[in-house]
């Protein structure tokens, strides 16, 4: 016999429960049944910060008219002079440092957009040095661009290249070779270690990167090579070619990297993209690879496993990469859904929660004057900016909070309002629901927004006294209707908004209890 609401409340004053919103962020791990408070089903465009869930920035055209997939970006800095340029899919090298359509390529020619760079300044000047395993190596000294003068190697099978104790260093495409320059030398002669008799389950390097640690007598760089079968091998020293100054510390074995740019430099560490999960070095090298804890990512392990199980041959485009930026305190992994729909998963460096963000569809990522910038088709775009739009697009966001029982485990609920307390500077799209007892579709109305558009400071087309600006960050708290009976309920809300800036600290919840068992 069905009971209905008012029978089920019959008698039973509401309660009302103040929610936190999910500070503890995406949580892809852990059970429904068994996940904390203040995790989140499902997190998209909100990023968990220390105090409260933010919406993340927008993301604006920054060049345009480029031939091709923006599959490569590079920064050159020489002293005072910071340029940026990007490579793309047809093989067309453009200066994009100016916001704007871009004009004619500087380089031409090319066989393919992926590829792999440093910056180094020797008693010559200050360069880019370029290579992609298919190519000549390119050099860029500020001016120009051209090919450097090395011999001992033939430099198109070059495919990675990093900078260590004053030396550039090589991977050889498809061997177990590294290759090495004079210090401080743009040329010259190379020469080579040869890994083959120390890497026991054989493949290629894919590659390299610097890492800092402390073993106990004093902060030292080693340099790091990372396989395709996974093994990790690290040298210290200054010379390859004298036993008194280089030495091997180890080989360890990890997952297989997800692709050739698979290791990011973080602060005194080196994370590892495998197909185990996003890996501090450190705490991999002292611990066994079964233990999964160890990973950045373990709180998202499941949509990693997933992720890498379903677009890891994703190499064409590239895609695959970890990026870091201090400014906004984010480690982010970029992921080849598909040719356009990219998203990244992205960590909280302070508090490591994770969100999953859409909308930005990215080949490859790079800094620029501390800003991110994504490659894309046809254009270069500067992400996380303050318009708090996607080039004009609305952007949405999607959050479904953990389940809880509200301190009653085995009694049954009856939700009937939500009231989420948003600070925003207008009046976005708000929609809540509330799913019960681990039903995770969607209960939400569909969500739009049609605003108008505010000034943007020094901005040529804002006029003052003419432009709409926006105001300062108001609280918005309004009691909005839900509906569901059940042992335990999750807040899930949707935004959509153009311009405005979103932030969610908590939600009220008002329910009435049944009887124990009903």
């Amino acid at each position: 016999m069905a009971i209905s609401p008012r029978a089920l409340v019959q008698g039973n004053a509401a309660q009302v429960q103040s929610l936190p919103a999910p500070l503890g962020g995406w949580n892809a791990r852990d059970s429904l049944a068994n996940m904390e408070p203040t995790d989140a089903v499902t997190l998209i465009n909100m990023f968990p910060t220390v105090s409260n869930l933010t919406m993340r920035g927008g993301y604006t055209k920054h060049a345009t008219g480029l031939n091709g997939k923006a599959q490569t970006i590079m920064v050159y800095n020489g002293g005072a002079t910071s340029k940026m340029f990007a490579v793309t899919s047809t093989g067309y090298l453009y200066d994009v440092t100016t916001a704007g359509a871009v004009g004619a390529a500087v380089v031409s020619g090319l066989t393919n957009g992926i590829w792999e760079y440093i910056n180094i300044t020797t008693a010559g000047g200050s360069y880019l040095m370029a290579v992609n395993g298919v190519d000549d190596a390119l050099l860029y000294n500020g001016t120009t661009w051209s090919t450097p003068s090395i011999t001992g190697v033939t430099d198109n099978n070059l495919s990675n290249i990093t900078l260590f104790k004053n030396r550039i260093w090589f991977i050889e495409e498809n061997t177990l070779k590294a290759w090495y320059l004079p210090t401080s030398s743009i040329g010259g002669a190379a020469q080579y270690i040869d890994m083959s008799s120390i890497c026991r389950f054989g493949g290629h390097l894919v590659d390299l990167d610097t890492w800092t640690i402390d073993a106990g007598y004093g902060v030292d760089d080693n340099i790091a090579f990372i396989t395709s079968t996974g093994e990790v091998i690290v040298y210290r020293g200054t010379d390859p070619a004298s036993a008194a100054t280089w030495s091997l510390i180890g080989v360890w074995k990890l997952g297989s990297p997800i692709s050739s740019r698979a290791m990011l430099k973080w602060a005194g560490d080196l994370l590892i993209l495998t197909y185990d999960g996003l890996m501090p070095m450190a705490a991999s090298l002292q611990s066994s690879r079964l233990d999964p804890r160890v990973a950045l990512s373990d709180k998202i392990q499941g949509a990693i496993t997933a992720a890498t199980t379903q677009y890891g041959g994703n190499h064409a485009d590239v895609g695959w990469q970890v990026v870091y930026t201090a400014k906004y305190n984010a480690v982010w992994i970029n992921i080849p859904v598909a040719d356009g729909q990219q998203q990244q998963y992205v960590m909280n460096t302070i508090t490591k929660s994770w969100a999953q963000f859409t909308g930005w569809a990215a080949y490859c990522w790079e800094l620029y004057n501390d800003d991110p910038y994504f490659g894309s088709d046809g254009y270069v775009g500067h992400a996380w900016d303050d318009n708090y739009a996607d080039n004009t697009s609305n952007i949405t966001t999607t959050t479904l909070q953990a389940f809880n029982y509200l301190g009653a485990r085995g009694v049954k609920k009856y939700f009937t309002r939500a009231r989420p307390s948003i600070f925003s500077d207008g009046s976005p799209t708000i929609s809540v629901g509330m799913n019960i007892d681990f039903d995770t579709s969607d209960t939400t109305a569909p969500v739009t927004f049609s605003g108008s558009s505010y000034g943007v400071w020094d901005a040529a087309t804002s006029t003052w006294d003419v432009a709409l600006w926006g105001a300062d960050l108001a609280i918005q708290n309004t009691w909005l209707g839900v509906t569901g009976i059940g042992y335990c309920g999750a807040v899930q809300m949707k935004t959509a908004s153009s311009g405005l800036q979103i932030q969610w600290a908590s939600t009220d919840v008002v329910y009435q209890t049944g009887w124990a068992g009903v």
